[in-house]
């Protein structure tokens, strides 16, 4: 088995939670092999790792890019991969129903039986998660360019986000459903229901129905911010349209920041997107 560690997560040492996999090995009787990302060719190394020892299972010890990572270094592959989350927000394990503790996820990670996830591709980037334009995305990048971690470090950058809050941007969406042009503060491209924070924006999302869903939140005034991160998501009113589908064209009339499962990648006024069926083999709980 081998357990891939990012060891800046979260801002987290990580030192603790290795011991601790390690101990549950030696106990399981399992064969542990740890690599630590550096961020030089870490797709590459996991890939050599995968093929060398072919492993039944891979754990993750990070967020949501480093199971990513993982996910794209062991695809077309039979690997379970097991989370045990160690991110700065943890949105797949959120949605995963994980628990909270690393002690409870051990079991789960090294035994349970696993779903096999579906992907998105996003201009040929692969999401597992949730993918955003606007308001969310130019927070991430605040927080990317920030010193404070963790979910404080969000809360300080989604006020920071919302003070400096940028007009309105319009968007076109087209696919095998009527094409929607409006104006909108934020684009979610969702595989998934929730945010790390535990915040639900697609309510009805399936990670393994080979759909994903476009959320168009076209107001994002106080009012209706403060519903969505209460859990009262307003799906039946004029401030959010959502629309599920296996592909789809957005086009905006001005790039607009951009993010894929909590990375920044810049600003983008053209998405092209499509769902990648049972990509990744995930135990859940």
């Amino acid at each position: 088995m081998i357990l891939v560690v990012n060891p800046i997560s979260g801002g987290l040492d990580k030192a603790e939670l290795i011991d601790a996999v390690t101990e549950f090995a030696a106990n399981e009787n399992v064969n542990l092999i740890i690599y630590n990302t550096t961020g030089d060719s870490d797709i590459e190394k996991i890939k050599v790792l995968n093929t060398t020892h072919n492993p039944k299972r891979i754990l993750v010890a990070g967020g949501d890019g480093t199971i990513k990572m993982v996910a794209e270094a062991t695809e077309h592959t039979d690997v379970i991969i097991g989370i045990l989350p160690a991110g700065s927000a943890n949105g797949l394990a959120v949605d995963l129903n994980l628990p909270k503790t690393l002690e409870e996820n051990l079991p789960i990670a090294f035994h349970n039986h696993y779903m096999e996830m579906d992907m998105i591709s996003i201009n040929g980037k692969k999401s597992i998660h949730l993918s955003d334009l606007g308001l969310n995305a130019e927070m991430i990048k605040n927080y990317e360019n920030s010193t404070i971690r963790g979910k404080l470090g969000y809360a300080l950058q989604t006020v920071n986000t919302l003070i400096d809050l940028d007009d309105p941007f319009v968007v076109t969406i087209t696919g095998d459903f009527p094409t929607l042009e409006c104006e909108a503060r934020m684009i979610v491209v969702a595989n998934s229901q929730k945010y790390g924070t535990g915040v639900s924006i697609n309510p009805n999302g399936i990670m393994d129905d080979g759909k994903f869903e476009l959320v168009v939140l076209k107001n994002m005034d106080l009012l209706v911010l403060g519903k969505i991160i209460s859990g009262n998501m307003p799906l039946d009113s004029n401030d959010v349209e959502i629309i599920s589908t296996d592909k789809a064209l957005v086009t905006t009339n001005v790039p607009v920041s951009f993010q894929i499962d909590g990375e920044y990648c810049g600003a983008e006024n053209k998405l092209n997107i499509k769902i990648l069926p049972k990509q990744l083999k995930v135990a859940i709980p």
